[in-house]
């Protein structure tokens, strides 16, 4: 490796950008290309970078550029085969969730991260947000069983409407998304997730042939805990709670509170997809007189990181593990075990069956 890590951008949307800006700012990293077929975003995002080389393969790019790490944040299809290609080829990878398009291709990733020595990073970008991980540890406090309420329904048109459709070429909402929520509920109850079921609707013709574009899922746990996850995508979606973010248990609740972000009219901002303006924690024991012993706290939120420097936090973490030599087990099993239940929520759906894990 040289003095610079050398890291290769593979896709120039809205992730990809902002992933090779937080390269672009840390220190001692070079961005040594960037890699799209829409020549329009990948030659504005080479020149604000200072003039980087552009490709629109992505095995001329590897091949040309011999990068130390590759960030791949193009359409789940092609997530496995890039990753497995960047890892044999030398590099450490970033990779967008999902991780794979199946199970099977999953674990073959982390098996040639493994088998290589590589370094695997999955964009599971709500574990490096402080208002999240506050979230997950007062959730913990809760006891047991928890139940965990979540969803993320989105009013989206023009660019934003074709950019979910282009994703549901691929995947549904509760798959895309839900990887995300999912991982933070595994977090929450550590316990083994044991059942999965789904619902679901097509609402439009618009999307690719045999794809639903809302969904929800529920996930049960071997200790009794149980969570639900809700998406859809579409101009046709309401904007009305659109953002629930809710876990109770025997002791209490801790909920996101959302009064700005959770507003009609931001469904589709992504700025506002990992925004919270707060905690609220609420206490169930209650008084000899009946009445609640201690009042709801509420934790402030107010200067956590925005979108960018969510992103900075996720790529800072990403070269830590390259430089520090951080053991990923833990990490690379999760966005395994989180997709998995995804997949059984769109095999329940499809098959009208509850899913055993």
């Amino acid at each position: 490796m040289s003095d610079k890590l050398r890291v290769l951008v593979v896709g120039c949307g809205n992730m990809g950008a902002s992933h090779a800006r937080a390269y672009a700012k840390q220190h001692g990293v070079e961005v040594a290309g960037v890699v799209s077929r829409g020549p329009k975003s990948r030659g504005r995002l080479a020149q604000e970078l200072g003039g980087v080389a552009e490709y629109d393969d992505f095995d001329r790019a590897l091949d040309a550029t011999r990068p130390d790490a590759v960030s791949i944040n193009t359409y789940t299809d092609t997530h496995a085969p890039y990753a497995i290609r960047a890892m044999q080829a030398g590099a450490h990878v970033f990779v967008e969730k999902p991780l794979a398009v199946t199970v099977e291709e999953a674990e073959r990733v982390v098996d040639v991260a493994t088998r290589h020595g590589r370094k695997l990073v999955v964009g599971y970008i709500l574990r490096h947000h402080p208002s999240w991980m506050k979230f997950v540890e007062i959730a913990r406090t809760l006891g047991k069983p928890l139940v965990m309420r979540m969803n993320l329904n989105q009013q989206s048109s023009g660019a934003q409407w074709q950019g979910h459709k282009n994703l549901m070429e691929n995947q549904s909402p509760i798959v895309d998304c839900g990887v995300h929520y999912v991982d933070m509920m595994c977090l929450m109850t550590r316990a083994k997730p044991v059942r999965v079921s789904a619902i679901g609707a097509r609402l439009t013709d618009e999307v690719a042939d045999g794809m639903y574009n809302y969904g929800q899922l529920q996930v049960s746990f071997d200790d009794g805990s149980c969570g639900w996850y809700e998406a859809g995508w579409g101009p046709m979606m309401s904007q009305e709670a659109f953002f629930v973010k809710d876990v109770v248990g025997p002791a209490g609740c801790v909920s996101i509170v959302a009064e700005k972000t959770g507003k009609a009219g931001e469904s589709a901002n992504i700025d506002s997809h990992t925004s919270t303006d707060g905690l609220r924690v609420h206490y169930g024991a209650l008084a000899a007189d009946g009445t609640f012993e201690r009042e709801d706290e509420i934790i402030s939120m107010e200067g956590e990181p925005g979108h960018q420097d969510l992103c900075d936090r996720e790529q800072a973490y990403f070269l830590s593990a390259i430089r520090d030599d951080l053991d990923l087990t833990d990490h690379m099993r999760d966005a395994v075990a989180s997709l998995r239940i995804v997949l059984a929520a769109d095999e329940s759906f499809r098959t009208g069956k509850t899913i055993e894990l």
